[in-house]
């Protein structure tokens, strides 16, 4: 399908989501946080500002600003690199996309040395998801999109500084309004839900993450891999994170229809292959060549370009 016809789709499938959706609550316009230990290190409630942010930013029109990178599953095993460091096999199963060294161990420098299977090949980071299971056996995606869209103040934008990493979604989440960062659908079509969609005979299953456009830009990281990022409301950044970074949007799409589905995550504290759709999430480890990020985001991103593949317009 036309990128900029699936992008429509998309927004046609955000409205939807707007018009059925509870909002997660807070006390607060920042998201809150306890400290927690092990896996509960996954869970995140989202403040209702954020949450409404999360959501308009996921409905609003295409601004004619991106680049993209095109990827597929390189891995799966049961390590997450930023939220279990060093800690082979103690997370529930995760699909990597991107670079093929990614593992419990992973830094910048290894991910760096390493090798990927991202169009194009200077983008080293890693990207990963919770393994999707239909019918109780896992399912590799049949692609991943992964959009660096000019969604909040294009023209301010920067690049993301190298060895960023963060978190988001709810992997803990128990009911879908705990999740508004994520969004199912089927390709081709617009209805959209923040739990699993069944569809026809003729389509496939595809989720929409969408990743905030607001760093604090001092913190590469943080205590819940979530604090040093922020969504913006409306065109504008917190003055606590008043750094604009293009949104990056993961666009996966698997090789399934119909019912079935679940994916792998932590129930209870145990690590298991049945938890709901309203628990998808992914975490980024940037390993981008940053000379060439940087022209990415200069020539598309702020320029008001889409481009390709190669960081070239293809639309203006």
């Amino acid at each position: 399908m036309n990128p900029l016809l699936r992008r429509v789709l998309a927004g046609t499938a955000a409205v939807l989501v707007l018009a059925t959706a509870g909002w997660a609550t807070g006390r607060d316009g920042t998201g809150q946080h306890h400290d927690r230990q092990g896996h509960q290190a996954h869970a995140y409630t989202f403040s209702r500002t954020q949450a409404a942010a999360i959501a308009a930013q996921a409905a609003a029109p295409v601004r004619g600003s991106e680049f993209r990178a095109e990827c597929f599953s390189s891995h799966r095993r049961g390590d997450d690199p930023i939220v279990f460091p060093g800690q082979a096999g103690r997370s529930h199963i995760h699909e990597f996309y991107g670079n093929r060294t990614a593992d419990a161990s992973s830094t910048l420098d290894s991910l760096a040395a390493g090798t990927t299977n991202c169009t194009p090949q200077v983008d080293l980071s890693s990207y990963w998801t919770p393994t999707l299971y239909q019918n109780g056996a896992p399912v590799a995606p049949e692609r991943v999109t992964v959009y660096y869209q000019g969604i909040t103040d294009h023209t301010r934008a920067v690049a993301h500084p190298r060895g960023l990493r963060y978190v988001v979604g709810n992997a803990l989440a128990t009911s879908p309004d705990q999740n508004p960062a994520a969004r199912w659908s089927c390709v081709g079509r617009p209805e959209s839900s923040r739990d699993f969609i069944t569809c026809p005979p003729g389509t496939k299953l595809e989720n929409y993450l969408d990743f905030p456009t607001c760093w604090d830009g001092r913190n590469l990281d943080s205590a819940n891999h979530r604090d040093h990022m922020a969504y913006a409301v409306g065109q504008s950044c917190p003055a606590s994170h008043p750094v604009v970074v293009p949104r990056l949007e993961l666009l996966i799409t698997w090789p399934v229809n119909g019912g079935g589905l679940t994916l792998a995550g932590t129930r209870n504290g145990a690590n298991v292959t049945n938890a709901p759709g309203y628990t998808f999430h992914g975490d980024f480890f940037n390993a981008w060549n940053q000379a060439e990020l940087e022209r990415r985001v200069r020539d598309c991103v702020v320029a008001g370009y889409i481009c390709g593949t190669d960081g070239r317009p293809i639309q203006q």
